[in-house]
């Protein structure tokens, strides 16, 4: 027989032996371990520019609506550089180029052969948010053709990178064609003077197929940017004209590269839909490409 205080002190030591049990049992029974993430891949974009080259088509039609479009999509992509072709100014005009850099925030150059302070000037520009590092211009041969280059240096992530922005001749005969060859003639010895060691691009409106005889000195030397990119089928159809105001589709409006220190990773074409019934960013479209700077020898090759 077991007397009640012998029954109350083993039900007392039963429970606590219970519970150290139970307490061994929940130590070693292995809980949720609180891993951290891996933390995600670094991949940053690969380091390089982008640069847009657009026809303004001057003040025609409603270029105060026009200029809210063109803005617009440039502050949403916000190019390293841009190359506009037909600016002008004139009373109750401001400078387009002045007008778009100060809107964006950004720094610009503007070439004419009309001379400063003349009541209307007309010509290229170059636009940029980068550093610039020099500025040059340039009046292309033969002078009575009124045809020029805009040059900037400009730093980008720390490499100076040059950029030109041109207009060639529009005849499409063969007076045309030999004024052309001319113009690319003497806009290669303008970059081979102003260039240094810093890689080039050259962007604007050469009113000729990129693969005319008239640019083969180009070609030879720089590549196609929107060719690189784009497989001959999608290139067969590929204007920069706009097809409302031109039956044919001619694809003029280029941006060229230094092949051996930069690749071409996207090109498509802006302004290529109507902003409102009927009504048009300009008669051509633009362009955007986007460049990556080609690695050193012997450096591996980055992600695009």
């Amino acid at each position: 027989m077991v007397l009640p205080g012998a029954c109350a002190r083993m039900a007392s030591w039963l429970l606590a032996a219970a519970m150290l049990l139970a307490g061994a049992a929940v130590a070693a029974t292995p809980g949720p371990v609180s891993v951290p993430a891996p933390a995600p891949a670094s991949s940053p974009a690969a380091a390089g520019m982008s640069m847009v080259t657009f026809n303004l088509h001057h003040d025609r039609e409603d270029w105060p609506a026009r200029r809210k479009v063109i803005l617009r999509e440039l502050q949403a992509l916000r190019p390293d550089a841009i190359a506009l072709q037909e600016v002008i100014q004139k009373p109750h005009v401001r400078n387009q180029a002045a007008w778009l850099a100060r809107k964006l925030g950004y720094d610009y150059q503007f070439v004419s052969t009309d001379p400063p302070g003349r009541f209307k000037r007309y010509g290229n520009a170059l636009l940029t948010r980068r550093p610039v590092l020099a500025r040059n211009d340039h009046l292309l041969a033969p002078l009575g053709d009124y045809r020029t280059v805009a040059h900037l240096r400009i730093e980008v992530d720390g490499q100076p990178v040059n950029v030109y922005a041109t207009h060639l001749n529009e005849r499409p005969d063969d007076t045309g064609s030999r004024i052309r060859g001319e113009q690319v003639a003497d806009l290669l010895g303008f970059i081979a003077q102003t260039a240094g060691d810093a890689p080039v691009v050259i962007a604007g409106d050469f009113n000729a197929l990129v693969d005319a005889g008239d640019l083969s000195a180009l070609r030879n030397q720089y590549g196609d940017s929107f060719g690189s990119v784009h497989v001959n089928n999608e290139l067969a159809q590929a204007s920069t004209l706009n097809r409302h105001y031109f039956d044919a589709p001619l694809r003029i409006d280029h941006i060229f590269f230094q092949q051996d220190r930069l690749l071409a990773r996207e090109a498509r074409l802006l302004f290529d839909q109507p902003y409102a019934e009927g009504r048009w960013a300009s008669d051509h479209y633009g362009v955007w490409t986007r460049l990556q700077f080609a690695p050193s020898p012997g450096a591996p090759m980055t992600s695009p």
